[in-house]
């Protein structure tokens, strides 16, 4: 299946909270927070948006940090997903 976002929108793929803590303990699927970075899979075209010109930065494949609680969780055969507004997204993590 394949899903294209519209206008502003963004669809990420969320990258797995660490299992073991900062102090070596593992953590429990219940004590892992809700995972806060991802991995763009595909971008809107922008455009119009609100009576104003939202222009897109964001490209397949860039490493996100976005809001815990922003977005729209989804699930396509079998593989979670969250459909964000790009203004939803903090900073682009850089290597």
């Amino acid at each position: 299946m394949n899903i294209k976002p519209l206008f502003d929108k963004i669809l990420v793929k969320p990258i797995e909270a660490e299992t073991v803590s900062a102090g070596g303990i593992i953590l429990s699927g219940s004590a892992k927070e809700k995972p806060a970075y991802a991995i763009v899979q595909a971008v809107g075209e922008g455009g119009l948006v609100d009576g104003k010109e939202v222009k897109m930065v964001l490209k397949k494949g860039d490493k996100v940090v976005y809001g815990k609680y922003a977005g729209n969780e989804i699930k396509l055969e079998g593989t979670e997903y969250v459909i964000l507004r790009q203004s939803d997204v903090l900073a682009v993590i850089e290597d």
